[in-house]
């Protein structure tokens, strides 16, 4: 196992301590003495007093308070302000707006606005809402706002209401015109902290276009940044994930190697101009990421007696403390002042909380000092928020420093900025928004975070459970593993490691070995040696269908309770063996850690789930009504024998739920392996054994389609579940219809050509992350992979373009290496198909991509365009993503073209119209639909996994109507007056 990023640890701090643990030593850290407490409620006091009192300077607490995010209008202002200004076509634009418009009452707040912004954004709404209700369709909610103003009115005044939103919260489209804002009026008296809008990068020519624009900005910054000393300059905040597109803890060796020096370049550049240069704050997982690089830049020896260097810190971050000790740590290291630990640091608390402002000056000591002393710290507030709260602070305390965060952008980079902003400070929780609504008393704003963590209801939040108790008292979620958590990642790759070695694998009858011929055991990475298998013959399976035979009527009459915790047991025992699991894993089927680890936390998922639903429904019999003097009751039972064939690309999820439903059910099971991964399922069938489940109730026959036929063909069989392809489905099905006595159930999940629908609205970096994914994670080798991707032509090129940069940045190779994002395709039969695929594909369509494969079985991904749904009419098992458009009047013909294939497994759909969304769900018959997310990875209990069509029979893996397929139903009925009354009666209470 390679270890790549995480070979050098340097900071090292609990990724997830305990909540009450850190809460109580949070306390220790700042106690305030009494009469400090009383001067901080008086200065918070008066600079709420202030916020309130100012209706000028509060446009977007205003705005707030107008639109909570509890409202609908809330909520449909905030879509309309994410998506409009990127849609390029009217047709979509009046859709969306339409969409929008019908979810409240913007006249309403149109009528009774005060603040301008909040008006001007109500009054351009309610423009075109005043002729929308509530309960209109976009469709007739067009046709009334045309009839009445004309679709150009009603566009341009949405747009209008969008573009006075974003003007509040970004101060200039460029740095020139940034700049001469910053300059002007009472702008003059804040220092700025500017920041190049923009997502983070997805593509190479995305990083390099941020590289540039804050090279530019620092360049610009600096030849009109004055004579001002540090730190009262001004300075730029950088975005890291901005400047590579594969900011990720798994790609740390490349982040290293190529983002340093571009981070190198830029501080210099900043320090060339003596300016402020702070990378920002990142994602938890991308914490010790970021540190890594800070820690290379600050080494720099061209950077030695520059002070203008810093680190934007999340306050709220578990590892806030940790991370300013060592930050302190590498200044002293590094003999650098950075901006409590003054004057080797310099504070900036960025805050638009009263209650925090005060509190910070009092546990500086600066509430009883003279109003001008110099603080050695500043504050930061955003740009177009808290003018009123800091220009009370000014005259306060106008020794203490303040800075404006000021971000830079086009329309389009202003959108996800300006949602973040509306749902951070929009939200009943926070105090911009209680802040600004007057019926949330000021006591209450002055309540100090000690007094809330201190009170027990505060103690955890009901509706926030740890993620292992995500499934509440019915069942424990499994462990996982968070990447960024390099000292977690550790443990688990040195655990894998561990348990590497040989395997076995042969016929298990009655819990006993079988001997015979074997055959080696190779890994698709790299062809090595992992052992050998037995597989067992027509012969051997007939046996083992005898043995369930005989099995069956001892475990059938196993309490339900009983076989639940079987099952249970069996999942601790998957936990225990973690690292071999993983191991076998990666090794047999070629699996990245990722995926690996999210095939194992699913197997120990289906084993929970399956046992908490079980209990129930195998437990006591169903009471039923009826008439007196009689008892009716239904129970489920087992059917008898089951066959379980499962696949190679889940050879542990797929065939432990298959397993593990059958069981539960009080079915013996013959379970059949993939002929690539019977080591997996030898593993998991000893576990399970361990567990307590009889070897007279659970037998393995690996083997190939010789072994399958003979199971399916045997007089003893009571039903089949089956993973795997269509084409083998009918064939099984065709032979359980040919058979002569009981008809038998076949529960089967297969493939599809699964789409994605992806409209104007969409945001094309979400999609981008989500193609990728859903197209290429685990080698394209899911039955859910995307394999057509079908984009509205308006934004086509954009849309395509994204993708195919994104798909240029993964790693294909050997994927225990922590950096391989796919490795091999499961055999030479595999890649062959592949192969012949990707030539006929070159030949007759467009190739927007072809990336590089090292040899062996791997096969790099590949983007073709074709001209529409019927070009693909089979499923392509690897990572070739296919393309089409379509007009945006186009959606109904890409509907029906998807219903005339049959198959209906997993659907994507990317756009911010809810109604689209609802048409093309409701149309479709696919089991599985997700909106404006990846269409992978189904969590067990939470999104029941199944195909209609030629995509399965259902019932749902993981969903609550599965185990009953397995079962039959009885009824019983008894005559209980037969002796003469009905005890029932008798004891009736009058």
């Amino acid at each position: 196992m390679t270890d790549g990023p995480m070979s050098a640890p340097r900071f090292q701090a609990a990724y997830a301590p305990d909540d009450a643990a850190l809460a109580e030593a949070l306390l220790r850290e700042a106690p305030l003495p009494a009469a400090t407490e009383a001067a901080v409620d008086r200065l918070a006091s008066d600079l709420i007093g202030a916020i309130r009192a100012d209706a000028g300077h509060g446009a977007v607490e205003a705005l707030l308070r107008e639109y909570a995010l509890t409202t609908r209008e809330g909520l449909a202002l905030m879509s309309l302000a994410e998506a409009l200004l990127r849609v390029p076509d009217a047709a979509t634009a009046d859709r969306l707006i339409a969409d929008k418009l019908r979810e409240g009452d913007f006249v309403h707040h149109a009528v009774r606005s005060e603040s301008g912004l909040a008006h001007a954004a109500s009054w351009a709404l309610g423009l075109g809402a005043r002729l929308v209700g509530p309960q209109d369709t976009p469709e007739a909610t067009l046709g009334s706002m045309v009839r009445r103003l004309g679709r150009p009115a009603v566009r341009a005044a949405a747009h209008r209401a969008m573009r006075v939103m974003g003007g509040q919260f970004v101060l200039a489209e460029e740095i020139g015109a940034a700049l001469k804002r910053a300059g002007s009026g009472t702008a003059r008296r804040s220092r700025f902290s500017f920041d190049m809008l923009g997502e983070g990068a997805r593509t190479a020519d995305d990083a390099e276009s941020y590289r540039q624009a804050y090279a530019r900005a620092i360049a610009r910054i600096g030849r009109e940044a004055g004579n001002a000393p540090l730190p009262a300059r001004p300075g730029i905040s950088v975005k890291l994930s901005a400047l590579h597109p594969r900011y990720t803890p798994t790609q740390g060796a490349r982040v290293m190697a190529e983002l340093v020096p571009v981070v190198r370049d830029l501080a210099r550049d900043a320090r060339a101009h003596d300016l402020n240069f702070t990378l920002d704050a990142e994602e938890a997982e991308r914490l010790e990421l970021s540190l890594d690089v800070f820690e290379a830049v600050l080494a720099d020896p061209s950077l030695a007696g520059w002070d203008g260097f810093g680190l934007a810190i999340q306050a709220y971050s578990k590892r806030c403390l940790p991370v300013i000790d060592y930050v302190a740590e590498l200044a002293e290291r590094h003999d650098r002042r950075l901006l409590a630990l003054r004057p080797r640091l310099y504070p900036q608390f960025a805050t638009h909380n009263a209650q925090t402002v005060a509190s910070v000056l009092g546990l500086a000591g600066l509430l009883d000092r003279p109003a001008d002393e110099e603080a050695g710290f500043e504050f930061q507030r955003l740009h177009g928020m808290g003018e009123a709260l800091y220009q009370r602070l000014a005259e306060r305390a106008p020794g203490v420093g303040q800075r404006v965060y000021a971000p830079v952008g086009g329309h389009r980079e202003l959108l996800a900025y300006l949602v973040r902003r509306l749902l951070e400070n929009g939200a009943n929780s926070s105090f911009v928004s209680r802040a600004a609504d007057p019926s949330v008393p000021a006591a209450e704003l002055l309540a100090r975070p000690q007094a809330l963590v201190e009170a027990p209801s505060q103690a955890r939040h009901p509706k926030i459970p740890l993620p292992r108790d995500l499934f509440g008292p019915e069942r424990r979620n499994s462990p996982g593993l968070a990447f960024g958590d390099g000292a977690a990642l550790r443990r688990w790759t040195d655990a894998v490691a561990r348990a590497a070695g040989p395997a076995d694998a042969a016929p298990i009858l009655d819990g006993a070995v079988q001997t015979g011929r074997a055959r080696p055991v190779v890994s698709p990475i790299d062809g090595a040696a992992l052992g050998s298998v037995i597989e067992a013959d027509p012969a051997t399976a007939a046996l083992a269908m005898e043995a369930a035979v005989r099995g069956f009527p001892s475990w059938a009459a196993t309490p339900a309770r009983e076989r639940a915790a079987c099952l249970e047991r069996a999942a601790d025992a998957f936990v225990r063996e973690q690292g071999r699991l993983l191991h076998l894993l990666q090794a047999e089927a070629g699996k990245t850690l990722d995926d690996a680890v999210a095939e194992w936390r699913e197997a120990i998922d289906f084993l929970r789930y399956y046992a908490a639903q079980g209990r129930d429904l195998f437990g006591e019999p169903q009471d039923l009504p009826g008439p007196a003097g009689e008892a009716n009751s239904l129970r489920l039972v087992g059917r008898g024998v089951f066959v379980a064939v499962s696949p190679w690309n889940f050879p542990l999820a797929i065939f432990t739920g298959q397993v593990a439903a059958a069981l539960m059910a009080g079915n013996a099971v013959v379970a059949k392996p993939a002929p690539q991964t019977p080591l997996v399922a030898d593993f998991a069938v000893r576990l399970l054994h361990a567990a307590g489940i009889p070897g007279s109730a659970l037998h393995l026959v690996p083997g190939g389609p010789e072994t399958g036929a003979a199971l399916i063909e045997h007089p003893a069989l009571s039903g089949v579940v089956f993973t795997g392809s269509t084409a083998t489905a009918q064939r099984i099905n065709r032979a359980l219809a040919a058979r002569d006595g009981a008809i038998l159930p076949l529960i089967a999940e297969t493939g599809g050509i699964n789409a994605m629908i992806v409209d104007a609205t969409a945001l094309p970096e979400q999609v981008a992350d989500d193609v990728v994914v859903s197209a290429f994670r685990s080698a394209g080798q899911r039955c859910s992979a995307l394999r057509l991707l079908l984009v509205q032509e308006d934004v086509a090129d954009r849309m395509i373009a994204a993708v195919a940069g994104a798909a240029r940045e993964l790693a294909v190779g050997d994927p225990r290496d922590l950096a391989t994002d796919l490795g091999p395709v499961i055999d030479a039969g595999a890649k062959q198909r592949l192969d012949a695929h990707i030539a006929a594909m070159t030949a007759s369509a467009r190739l927007h991509y072809a990336g590089a494969a090292p040899g062996g079985l791997t096969v790099a991904p590949h983007i073709f365009e074709i001209g529409g749904v019927a070009d693909l009419r089979e499923e392509v098992f690897g990572p070739i993503l296919h393309v089409a458009r379509y007009p945006a009047d186009g959606l109904g013909s890409v509907i029906a073209a998807i219903r005339a294939g049959g198959y209906g497994l997993t659907l994507g759909i990317h756009s911010r119209i809810e109604e689209t969304a609802e048409r093309i769900a409701e149309a479709l018959p696919h089991g599985n639909v997700y909106v404006n997310r990846n269409m992978i990875g189904a969590v067990v209990g939470s999104q029941p996994f199944g195909g209609s069509g030629l995509s399965g029979t259902g019932p749902k893996a993981g969903g609550p109507h599965y185990l009953a397929r397995f079962a039959t139903e009885r009824t019983l009925t008894v005559n209980t007056a037969a002796a003469g009354g009905s005890v029932g009666l008798i004891t009736l209470e009058g």
